[in-house]
């Protein structure tokens, strides 16, 4: 066979060994990046949006707080305990020991004369009888103004509370500072350019912003996204200079206020960027290699014809195709909420109601009685509970930061009881009976109470999904606690007559993130993170389970740690 031939052979086959790796080649990078984008950018917006939200809700605990400040003191102090300097300093004073947010503190009889005044303005004997705020908070009750300027020609706010007073209307007002209240709306960082601001209905900043933006001034590009909605909006808008901007906004105060977040949308997007270069750059390479692998190999494929087309005068082919596929992981979205903050407010309200109750009884405003004392108990029930909730999340806390637990002597026969306490009613509802095996003859063990409390937590509560599962409220559900003691260690037991664990599943429960519950109802941290407790507690978890029939969980630590 001539050359041309041969030329003509190696072009095809370079161009087949090219061609039909490359398209499903290319078609895998495109799904793999349309994907991979789509995660991102889903993942960016979600991100955002719940910055955004717990902002706002910050921002609106802010002013609830301040308001409830206000309330408390209209509704302990009668008109004449108030109409003096001397009596709102005080009152001042202890408001400054809660929060340093008032700036001054001032009470108006119901034509709007400003008959005492504590601040470092001289506002006593003013009229406001006239003004928006006044003829507000005399229509609702109560009201939080906008920014404006009022006699002191100084931007600020104000929150004032009506009281109805022996027929007679008065009013008590205190002024936010402004820096203060400024701060706690900027403090969002995103990125690079993220920035937060709040404007009034008219598009007139109430906060000032970063890139330019000042108090009382309107905001150039609020007519692009003032309208009213419900929730959380997003969306992307070029700002007057130009520039694309990804928004965040919520309204704030009955619709009054909106809250704006926003991020240059390259910023914002920036790993989305990288992320297409980064893919852009693996195809180049993938589709490098692929032609120079075919070049090669039809090469030597066409060197291999001609030698044996010379030596027996057979043609032969022999075609090696290789390729590799790149595997890009999908990223998974991270999990970190915060509980503490609204624990530190149930708290926080908790010791305010007990501190209203002892104002009462010492005013004798409220007689001790039966109620009153199973509403005492309610609220320190509260107050357990909510530390309860506190230890919970810092057991979480000390497993991720390796901090060192703080073992103590631990009796079992009462320790293994109240953890049972706590899931006993659950189980009840359910139609569980929650059996315990607890013999009188079991050594104390050295271990840290709060975290063996959250490992006998998640297995109880695994248990009782595990036989709710199965039984679906239809009784027969059953669940044993048991101890026992051998060799120098104890041994805790909880068994399930529920549903089981598959051989499959029963290798990965101590994966993180891995969870055999329905999307929603599990994390998959629970148990990886019992097995971190118990491990550096010096014991060990065993686990036997059998599908369709029930699950056996095993801690056993040793009486000495």
């Amino acid at each position: 066979m001539n050359d041309e031939h041969y030329k003509s052979m190696r072009m095809k086959i370079l161009a087949s060994m090219i061609i039909v790796p490359i398209f499903p080649f290319i078609l895998a990078s495109i799904v793999t990046f349309y994907h991979f984008t789509e995660s991102i950018e889903t993942n960016t917006v979600f991100r955002m949006k719940r910055i955004v939200e717990d902002h706002r809700q910050v921002i609106e605990l802010f002013l609830k707080e301040r308001k409830a400040d206000l309330q408390f003191v209209a509704d302990s102090y009668s008109y004449n305990d108030l109409n003096t300097s001397d009596a709102l300093q005080r009152i001042f004073d202890n408001l400054q020991n809660k929060s340093n947010a008032f700036v001054d503190l001032g009470v108006f009889d119901e034509t709007g004369l400003h008959v005492a005044y504590f601040g470092p303005y001289r506002l006593a004997g003013k009229k406001y009888g006239e003004t928006e705020w006044f003829k507000e908070v005399m229509r609702k009750g109560y009201y939080v103004s906008d920014i404006f300027l009022g006699y002191r020609k100084v931007p600020h706010f104000v929150i004032a509370i009506a009281k109805r007073e022996n027929g007679r209307f008065w009013v008590i007002r205190a002024t936010i500072d402004t820096l203060l209240f400024n701060d706690l709306v900027e403090k969002v960082r995103l990125g690079k350019t993220g920035e937060a601001y709040i404007l009034n209905k008219d598009g007139i900043f109430q906060t000032k912003r970063r890139s330019g933006g000042e108090l009382m001034k309107k905001d150039s590009d609020a007519a692009k996204y003032l309208a009213l909605h419900s929730g959380l909006k997003t969306f992307v808008q070029k700002d007057i200079s130009g520039e694309s901007y990804f928004y965040v906004t919520t309204w704030l105060k009955d619709d009054n206020w909106l809250l704006v977040v926003r991020q240059e949308k390259r910023d914002a997007f920036a790993s989305l960027h990288s992320a297409s270069w980064l893919v852009l750059l693996i195809t180049a390479l993938g589709i490098f290699a692929i032609a120079i692998i075919a070049f090669v190999f039809s090469s030597r494929v066409i060197r291999r014809m001609e030698l044996v087309d010379q030596e027996k005068g057979q043609l032969g082919q022999q075609l090696i195709v290789a390729g590799r596929l790149a595997e890009i992981g999908e990223m998974s979205a991270g999990f970190a909420h915060e509980i503490n903050h609204p624990l530190q407010i149930i708290r926080a309200e908790q010791t305010l109601m007990e501190m209203i109750i002892s104002e009462l009884i010492d005013r004798g405003d409220l007689k001790e009685s039966e109620d009153l004392e199973e509403f005492t108990e309610s609220l320190e029930q509260i107050k357990t509970q909510v530390d309860r909730c506190a230890e919970i999340t810092q057991g979480l806390l000390k497993f991720a930061r390796q901090k060192d637990t703080v073992p103590r002597d631990l009796d079992l026969r009462d320790f293994v009881p109240e953890v049972i306490r706590m899931v006993e009613k659950k189980a009840e509802v359910e139609g569980i009976t929650i059996k315990q095996g607890i013999p009188d003859n079991i050594p104390v063990i050295n271990a840290d109470a709060p975290q063996l409390q959250q490992v006998l937590l998640n297995f109880l509560n695994n248990a009782v999904f595990a036989v709710q599962e199965k039984y679906d409220s239809t009784g027969g559900g059953e669940i044993t606690v048991g101890l026992s003691s051998r060799d120098n260690q104890v041994d805790i037991t909880v068994t399930d007559n529920g549903s089981g664990i598959s051989s499959e599943n029963l290798k990965k429960i101590f994966t993180p993130f891995f969870s055999t519950k329905p999307v929603g109802q599990g994390t998959g941290l629970g148990l990886s993170i019992c097995y971190g407790i118990i491990e550096k507690m010096g014991g060990v978890i065993e686990v036997s389970s059998t599908e369709g029939k029930g699950t056996t969980f095993t801690i056993r630590l040793p009486i000495n740690v």
